[in-house]
């Protein structure tokens, strides 16, 4: 069944070229042995100096002929084929016609005469090369004017692609950058979020350094043994890449998402896939590179390709892998009685801040005001966990125990974006820190009160007879997001321009469902957006801000 497979395309192609081979070789001949081929089976026909994408469906074999050039005894030829995926089963198979068969096929019908002659001959086809695996492989061979080829793929795994050149030009330079005798990647520094790397200068950069540069790859998965498989998994995994393979592109040609220029000389693209993050970094012609921002007590995988800019054919040095050193203790900060601190949470390490209290009395208060983000709150009193929880606004936690009791605060941020938190632990229940606070911290708005120049505003007091500041800004439509999100809750009013500034006044009610206030703002624009604050001041001073209110002037009244 295998040389039925062989013969029937190899019959159509063996038939072209005897009709047009079996006399001396000319040049007139080879061109129309070549012009028959195209016609014939145009489709098969692997392109030479040419690299090929091979589209492989599952369990389906696939084959390309080719013969090489008439007019001297023996040629020099180069086969590399580059799985993109998974591992491929590729062999190549060789017809040498003899020359009494050529004899007998110029006579009578040539196509009944050459399946005669292949159905009788089957030992003149033989296998010269067979391979499986997902690796880059190239065979080199020798070969006579009256040699066929075939090449047979077959992927059992799944569908896939691979890519396949053939060159008989011994004469013309390389496609593929060289690799050094010795392709390893060597690790010579490891930190807790770096890994320095260095390899061998490939002999092509060292010839062509204008058009050659080096590019590394880093993952959390595993090591891949071609570029192109590279760019396989980072598109099955969903991330979109440009049209063209990435890692040899120049800046411009890329999507702003993917892109980050280190410097002028280096080029990083970052893609987000579902297995983690994919890191290309392009440097040049450096042979050192240190890998920043990686997470500590993690395992990377590092892979360089040499990149022919010009062809955007390239070729894998041994990838190698390294383990980030451990994260050292976060250092843990001592609180004082009665003193706030503020503390700067870096969302995207998902870092602890840690805060140590050794207890001067049984009972002890904690004061947690949120300015930015969102942060959880995790207490243990002497090892036991007594309280965790995400905090918003103003948040008190009091604890009852023993003297030297030992109190441990971690604060961690549960945004990517940075967080902001102040904290004050204190003894003295009946000085507090803050005012009292209404029940709620949200401003209100009448849409039927609002005119063309006027806004009305309310909001909630207390008992306690305290100062409350209006502060106004005008905005555009495109800050209403950032506006919002920036706030620092923890700022005053002394932050803000005098300009801002709407008016100051005290009220209270000791009934609470009278504890409200209204105040309607002029001088406005008409068709404008607004955002309004409200400040309240306690007895020490320290400001609470409300939930900050947007609201856009009717255009026309």
């Amino acid at each position: 069944m295998f040389w039925f497979w062989f013969y029937q395309p190899l019959h159509l192609l063996m038939v072209a070229c005897l009709c047009h081979s079996i006399k001396a070789p000319t040049t007139s001949s080879r061109q129309s042995f070549n012009t028959n081929l195209f016609n014939f089976y145009h489709s098969l026909i692997l392109a030479d100096g040419k690299e090929t994408t091979v589209h492989l469906l599952k369990d389906i074999p696939k084959r390309y002929y080719f013969a090489l050039e008439e007019g001297r005894a023996l040629a020099p030829f180069t086969i590399t084929v580059t799985p993109c995926d998974v591992p491929i089963e590729w062999s190549i198979l060789v017809h040498k016609a003899s020359a009494s068969s050529l004899g007998k096929a110029e006579q009578g019908d040539h196509g009944t005469q050459e399946v005669s002659m292949f159905q009788k001959a089957p030992s003149m086809v033989s296998t010269i090369f067979n391979y499986k695996g997902n690796s880059v492989e190239t065979y080199m061979g020798m070969s006579s004017h009256s040699a066929l080829y075939m090449l047979e793929f077959l992927s059992t795994e799944r569908d896939t692609h691979i890519t396949v050149y053939l060159t008989t030009d011994a004469t013309s330079g390389h496609l593929y950058p060289e690799l050094p005798m010795d392709p390893r990647i060597d690790v010579i520094g490891i930190g807790h979020t770096t890994v320095t790397l260095t390899w061998k200068h490939s002999p092509s950069v060292l010839q062509h350094r204008d058009n050659i540069q080096y590019c590394l790859l880093v993952n959390e998965k595993h090591n891949y043994k071609s570029l192109c498989a590279a760019e396989t998994a980072i598109r099955s995994s969903g991330m979109k890449l440009p049209p063209i393979l990435a890692l040899s592109l120049s800046p411009y040609l890329l999507e702003p998402q993917q892109v980050m220029i280190l410097s002028k000389s280096e080029l990083s693209i970052i893609n987000k896939v579902s297995s983690g993050e994919v890191r290309q970094i392009c440097m040049g012609t450096k042979n050192t590179y240190t890998v920043p921002n990686l997470n500590p007590s993690t395992q990377y995988y590092f892979d360089v390709f040499v990149v022919n800019l010009l062809t955007n054919a390239s070729a894998a040095y041994t990838g190698t892998f390294a383990r980030t050193l451990e994260e050292p203790e976060p250092k843990v900060r001592e609180l004082k009685d009665g003193k706030m601190i503020q503390v700067v949470l870096d969302g995207k390490k998902q870092k602890f801040y840690s805060l140590q209290y050794q207890a001067r009395h049984k009972k002890i208060q904690f004061t947690f005001q949120l300015c930015r983000g969102q942060v959880r709150v995790h207490i243990s009193k002497n090892g036991k966990a007594v309280a965790s929880e995400n905090i918003s606004g103003l948040r008190y936690f009091s604890f009852k125990g023993k003297l030297l009791d030992t109190y441990l605060v971690q604060l961690s941020s549960t945004e990517e974006s940075n967080s902001s938190v102040k904290v004050q632990v204190s003894t003295h229940f009946h000085k507090p820190l803050f005012p009292l606070l209404p029940e709620s911290l949200k401003i209100k708005s009448f849409s039927k009160l609002r005119t063309c120049n006027s806004v009305t505003i309310a909001w909630l007091g207390t008992q306690e007879k305290s100062k409350y500041c209006v502060y106004k800004k005008r905005i555009e439509e495109h800050q209403v997001w950032t506006e919002l999100q920036s706030a620092d809750r923890c700022s005053g009013p002394e932050s803000r321009p005098k300009s801002e500034k709407v008016l100051c006044k005290y009220f209270y009610d000791i009934n609470l469902q009278r504890a409200v206030t209204t105040e309607t703002i002029k001088g406005l624009d008409a068709g404008t957006l607004y955002l309004f604050d409200v400040y309240l001041f306690g007895p020490s001073g320290i400001p609470i801000r409300y939930h900050s209110k947007i609201v856009k002037t009717r255009k026309k009244c």
